[in-house]
């Protein structure tokens, strides 16, 4: 009973550490983010999101990455704005980039895992995204696509608000007063939609990081097999993992740094990471909204992509010398408080947060006033046009 209660306390801490070491980011990367949907309309991006084009998938993909982070509201944004008329690969590129490309995600990966991951994380969800683009107009579903925007969708209970201030310009937007107030909700949204995601997230890692020996992974992950057959084995196990551990956006990012401990390649590391839009409850989601077709579609073009993405970075950091080293020991670094600069950071940072939470407590939201993300944005007074713009 003294070893099962050392152990238990051993994972404890060693989540509490995680969250310790990377409390400052969350908190810089959310209010960034609170920021940008507070001054960014959401109006604007729809009509931008009209066809298929490079520019258009660019634009998508500027906008995913200024949005939030978390990967139920990021689904709901995206279902919205492809029922709306958006185009598939310019829908899908903004919910690669709201998962992939956000601050908040490579700020949390610096801390745990080091600027490599960083930037992989990063680079590879450009590739994502074009490697996305080209798989969606090699294999476009028309008669599905149409199936799946006129689909009966069942409640996913993962909706988002729409909380952008009113105004003609973002610079006009970001002086008006209310500004602060409307930061300050989008935070407090971002928070309480994350923090379950966040919670397990911490918890499955520090106590996998606690129980299971290294050793374990070594073999899952065929650490002592050569390259040419690791690499392409772990950009596979990688996605596969992800979807049975059910920890999706930010929140799987601890147990990335466990997997990279233990003895997972660079590769099968960023293929995990990628593949947090394929996690059984998103899959769901996705069957509500468009149909369990179309759900089988998402997630097939996901898989292949996030494997083929993975793999293509991998090859090409190696190639620049970028695969990082195994010389931390993230056991230690994790459970070990100190008053360095990550304590005074969460200081700060934790003072602006407890700010927003006053700010937002003070002025909660009213529901009334704003509707959901399936209703957010308006249609075009033409549903027929609406209809041919996703056939681009």
């Amino acid at each position: 009973m003294d070893m099962i209660l050392h152990e238990l306390g051993h994972g404890l801490l060693m989540a509490v550490g995680m969250f310790w070491q990377t409390g400052w980011s969350l908190v810089l990367g959310f209010t960034i983010s609170a920021v940008l949907q507070s001054v960014v309309s959401a109006d604007q991006m729809r009509r931008a999101f009209g066809g298929g084009s490079v520019r258009e998938i660019a634009f998508a993909t500027l906008a995913g990455a200024a949005s939030s982070s978390c990967s139920y509201a990021s689904a709901a944004i995206m279902r919205t704005l492809f029922k709306k008329g958006a185009a598939l690969v310019t829908s899908l590129a903004f919910l690669f980039a709201s998962t992939n490309l956000v601050l908040e995600l490579g700020l949390i990966l610096y801390v745990l895992l080091g600027w490599q991951f960083m930037l992989g994380e990063w680079v590879g969800g450009v590739v994502l995204i074009a490697i996305m683009s080209v798989l969606v107009k090699l294999t476009y579903p028309k008669k599905l696509a149409e199936e799946a925007r006129r689909h009966k969708e069942e409640s996913s209970g993962h909706e988002h608000m729409s909380m952008t201030v009113e105004g003609a310009t973002w610079r006009e937007r970001l002086r008006k007063p209310e500004t602060r107030v409307r930061v300050a909700q989008n935070f407090a949204m971002e928070w309480r939609m994350l923090w379950k995601d966040l919670a397990l997230g911490f918890l499955i890692g520090g106590f996998l990081a606690a129980l299971v020996p290294d050793g374990v992974w070594k073999t899952i992950f065929l650490t002592d097999a050569p390259g040419w057959v690791q690499v392409p084995v772990n950009v596979v196990l990688g996605p596969i993992i992800a979807v049975l551990t059910f920890v999706c956006s930010i929140g799987n990012v601890p147990l990335a740094a466990v997997l990279w401990a233990g003895g997972a390649s660079f590769s099968g590391v960023l293929a995990f990471l990628y593949a947090d839009l394929i996690v059984i409850p998103l899959l769901d989601i996705y069957r509500r909204y468009f149909g369990w077709r179309m759900a089988a579609y998402i997630g097939g073009v996901f898989f292949v992509t996030m494997a083929v993405a993975a793999l293509v970075v991998d090859l090409a950091f190696t190639a620049l010398g970028w695969v990082p080293a195994r010389d931390v020991d993230a056991r230690a670094q994790m459970s070990t408080f100190s008053l360095n600069y990550t304590f005074w950071l969460n200081v700060a940072f934790g003072a602006l947060a407890a700010y927003l939470f006053w700010l937002d407590r003070k002025h909660p939201m009213d529901h009334g006033c704003h509707r959901h993300a399936h209703e957010a944005l308006p249609d075009h007074d033409n549903a027929a046009g609406d209809a041919s713009l996703g056939h681009q």
